[in-house]
């Protein structure tokens, strides 16, 4: 990997399977970087998600390729590969890496409501909310059941008000950001296009 100069900087992380990645990814990304005042937005595309079935996966290059179609027009979004080529399974992990890798680098947690409300099943997951501010965006129609996960009923005294991301000094911090939702998913558009999602979905993309 090319360094990456990112001194003084605040980076967000946005982990996902990118399975294939779409318009909903890029929504919360592109809302990120105008108005929470974000330098980039890194999109971690995880080989293998232990919370998910390893059969509804397609193969990491197409996930990994889907995310650089979508991201391309964007000079602010990179498409990382690090989880894959440091072999880190579990987020914790690769926050940890990425925080020891760039010292000096701010990094926030971009995720979606729908993660919020598993966020309690993640490995070490208040390990994880100990150490970077986390951002999460509203997401139909998980709005309700995020905000009373069991991660959330742990972590409200940590919440911040919408957008306040200036008051991430440490963690832990959240923010929940209320935002125009997209209901666009992975799975919805796998269900749509079938075996050809990634390849329909990133012409539809370039056209974009």
């Amino acid at each position: 990997m090319k360094p990456i100069h990112t001194k003084n900087r605040t980076i967000g992380l946005l982990g996902g399977s990118f399975n294939p990645a779409h318009g909903g990814h890029l929504h919360i990304t592109l809302h990120g970087l105008k108005s929470l005042g974000l330098d980039e937005v890194w999109w971690l595309v995880s080989p293998r998600n232990p919370l998910k079935s390893k059969e509804s996966l397609a193969s990491y290059e197409q996930r990994l390729q889907s995310a650089k179609v979508v991201a391309k027009p964007y000079r602010r979004i990179r498409v990382m590969d690090i989880e894959k080529r440091y072999n880190t399974r579990y987020s914790y992990e690769t926050i940890r890496l990425l925080q020891n890798r760039y010292r000096g680098t701010r990094f926030v947690w971009l995720i979606g409501a729908d993660n919020l409300a598993q966020f309690h099943r993640w490995r070490r997951w208040q390990q994880l909310l100990g150490s970077i501010p986390i951002v999460i965006f509203d997401r139909t129609p998980y709005s309700h059941t995020s905000l009373r996960s069991k991660a959330m009923i742990r972590a409200r005294k940590f919440l911040l008000k919408n957008n306040q991301i200036d008051g991430f000094g440490h963690a832990p911090s959240i923010v929940f950001v209320h935002l125009k939702r997209d209901p666009l998913s992975s799975t919805a558009i796998r269900k749509k296009l079938g075996e050809k999602a990634f390849l329909r979905h990133n012409e539809g993309a370039v056209e974009a």
